[in-house]
């Protein structure tokens, strides 16, 4: 995919949330998986792109990637933030998952 290149900064940031944090879907179901890719919410190619993003496996990244029956944001967006919340907010909770950690560090 196309996109604006990551700083190092960035990469940082991508790198906490899949190693720290998990699907954020799946931990929002009550289950901690640390097999993520780094969901775009808004594109690649603007400015701060690579800052929102939300850490999600394949099955709620990508429909038909992932286990059966999980809502995945491409292609069900709107059934994504029916049942798990707006990304935005749900890039809140990830941001409040590593401030969390970085406190008790």
């Amino acid at each position: 995919m196309k996109g604006r290149t990551r700083s190092a900064a960035e990469k940082h940031l991508h790198d906490r949330l899949a190693n720290e944090v998990g699907c954020i879907a799946c931990r929002a179901d009550g289950i901690r998986n640390m097999m993520v890719s780094i969901h775009h919410i808004d594109g690649r190619t603007k400015a701060g792109a690579h800052e929102k993003v939300l850490p999600l496996c394949a099955g709620h990244h990508q429909d038909g990637t992932g286990a059966p029956g999980l809502i995945a944001v491409h292609p069900w967006k709107r059934r994504f933030e029916v049942k798990y919340g707006r990304q935005l907010d749900l890039l809140d909770d990830c941001t409040e998952i590593l401030s969390e950690r970085e406190s008790i560090e």
